[in-house]
């Protein structure tokens, strides 16, 4: 009798949300967030007030003149490669969200933990990709001859992908190794 209440006391154990899964539940939102906030933002290149690409647009002003002239960046085929892989990113870190949320409210937590993970790290490859296609095809076809640099939104999509790496790994650990912290 006195083993099946210890196994009993195991499992409900190794299904106790964690600390570790709720700061990986943290840093899914804030990556959701920053990546909210990538895909909006309208500085992923600027250059010395005469020059601005976002994932949108593409803005530029003569130095004669006052007025910027915009157009669309959806392109070229590079650019539609880096929204989508940015829009699957995001899109597979939302699902890990809601399923991470789902099943801390439902009390099924420790059957979500390796779906959430695996999402998670897909998203990070597929951001990373993205992040890294974006400036070696930009400085392939764009030709500026004023100083322009990488800004906030490249950052922050950057950001993004770190925290969605960071909830990955939290989501992959195990909570019977360290049975000893909780």
């Amino acid at each position: 009798m006195a083993s099946s209440v210890g196994g009993a006391e195991e499992g409900v154990r190794a299904s106790a949300l964690t600390p570790l899964k709720l700061v990986g539940l943290a840093c899914v939102l804030l990556a959701l967030c920053l990546h909210v906030g990538a895909m909006l933002s309208p500085a992923w290149v600027t250059a010395d007030d005469q020059y601005y690409l976002s994932l949108w647009e593409s803005c530029w002003k003569p130095v004669s003149s006052a007025e910027w002239s915009c157009s669309g960046t959806l392109i070229t085929d590079w650019q539609i490669a880096t929204l989508a892989l940015l829009v699957g990113g995001a899109a597979l870190t939302l699902l890990s969200f809601l399923v991470a949320l789902v099943s801390l409210c439902l009390g099924s937590r420790g059957h979500c933990y390796k779906p959430v993970a695996i999402m998670l790290f897909t998203a990070v490859v597929l951001q990373v990709c993205s992040l890294v296609l974006f400036p070696i095809k930009f400085i392939e076809t764009v030709s500026l001859r004023v100083y322009h640099e990488f800004n906030w939104g490249y950052g922050l999509a950057w950001g993004s992908t770190i925290f969605s790496f960071g909830g990955a790994i939290l989501y992959c650990l195990n909570p019977k190794n360290y049975e000893d912290y909780y």
